[in-house]
């Protein structure tokens, strides 16, 4: 069943963080469908988190997307290389969101083969925000996109997680943040062998 309208604008982006782990993320490109299961997750608080791209206030071009009501996408280019896939959530004019950074293939992975350039095996595959969004097939035209549509959405397969499965720690890559790249925001399964490296 894919999430409604209304999961996505929960005002508590941590806790959507967390509870986005073990959901299907789903694209349709060309009739071609993969998904899978998101594994690893950060929770960007809006214009209060020094790490996310709407500190302060913030608006460009860019960011404009984190300022729509909860369920649409952004994504935006890293380093000029890689593809992040966010989710926005809250309420209109209030800019959470929540970075997928790794998912574990499920539905169409000798497509992910296919433009990952390796075998599903590999943990690799979508290991990190970049590959999981490459694996998808999730570009910078996937901007903005609506989640409850058909080329891009997420799936509750009833996949659920205790406590003591789920890991909570710092954000990764977000030395710029200072003391907000300490907090505790970055949630992944215990154990998952998709989980982007480092796991300490």
């Amino acid at each position: 069943m894919k999430l409604p309208l209304p999961y996505y604008l929960n005002q508590d982006v941590i806790f959507l963080a967390r509870d986005l782990l073990g959901k299907v993320l789903f694209t349709e490109i060309n009739g071609n469908v993969t998904a899978g299961i998101i594994v690893e997750t950060e929770a960007y608080f809006g214009v209060l988190d020094k790490a996310s791209h709407a500190y302060g206030g913030r608006r460009t071009e860019r960011t404009e997307t984190l300022y729509s009501p909860g369920g649409v996408s952004y994504v935006y280019l890293c380093y000029g290389i890689h593809h992040l896939f966010n989710i926005v959530t809250s309420t209109e004019g209030e800019p959470h969101a929540v970075l997928i950074r790794a998912v574990e293939p499920l539905i169409g992975k000798e497509i992910m083969e296919f433009r990952r350039n390796m075998p599903a095996s590999k943990t690799a595959i979508s290991s990190g925000p970049g590959s999981a969004a490459k694996a998808l097939g999730i570009d910078r035209s996937f901007n903005k996109k609506d989640l409850t549509e058909n080329e891009i959405w997420i799936e509750d397969h009833g996949i659920r997680y205790s406590d003591e499965e789920i890991v909570a720690g710092p954000r990764i890559g977000v030395a710029y943040a200072q003391e907000d790249a300490l907090l505790p925001w970055r949630f992944y399964i215990k154990g998952n062998p998709y989980v982007s490296k480092p796991r300490s």
